[in-house]
C-alpha cells in the first residue's frame, strides 16, 4: 500500500479561503479516517489545526447513534485541545483541534497517533455495538 500525503493549509479568518500551505505530511495508514483538515491563526498568533475525523466504513442508520453513544472521546482528549461530536454528516464525525508545530516529524507522529487512537476506539465501539442492533432499531421505531 502506498503512503498518502495530506497538506494542511492555513485558512484566512476573514475570507475563509485556504491561502497558505503550512506543511505536508506522509501517512501510511488510517488516512481514510480524516474527512478534512485545515489550520487557523488564533488571536494570540498561534496556529491551531482543525481536523474532522470520521469512520472507516459506511454505517447503517442504527449504527450511527450507537457509535456516538459508545465512542469514548477520553481516549483522544489528552492529545488534543478540543474534541466535539459532529452529527451533520452521513457518518459520525468528530471535530478535533490541536496546536500546529513547524516540526514535520513531530506533526506526522502526532497525526499518526491521533488516527491510531481514533481507529482503536472505533474498533472497540464496533465490537460493543455488534449485538445491539435490535435495541437501537426498537428505539427508533418507538420514537
Amino acid at each position: 500500500m502506498e503512503d498518502t500525503v495530506i497538506v494542511i493549509m492555513l485558512k484566512d479568518n476573514e475570507t475563509g479561503f485556504l491561502d497558505k500551505e503550512l506543511g505536508s505530511y506522509t501517512l501510511s495508514e488510517n488516512e481514510n479516517l480524516i474527512y478534512n483538515t485545515y489550520a487557523t491563526e488564533k488571536e494570540d498568533g498561534t496556529i491551531e489545526i482543525f481536523m474532522r475525523l470520521t469512520c472507516d466504513r459506511e454505517l447503517s442508520d442504527w449504527e450511527y447513534n450507537a457509535v456516538f453513544d459508545y465512542y469514548d472521546d477520553e481516549t483522544i482528549k489528552p492529545f488534543v485541545t478540543s474534541i466535539n461530536e459532529d452529527d451533520e454528516f452521513f457518518n459520525p464525525c468528530w471535530n478535533i483541534t490541536f496546536e500546529f508545530s513547524d516540526n514535520v516529524q513531530y506533526m506526522e507522529q502526532k497525526i499518526h497517533k491521533l488516527l491510531e487512537l481514533h481507529k482503536q476506539e472505533l474498533l472497540s465501539v464496533y465490537d460493543v455495538i455488534a449485538d445491539k442492533k435490535d435495541e437501537y432499531i426498537n428505539e427508533e421505531t418507538e420514537n
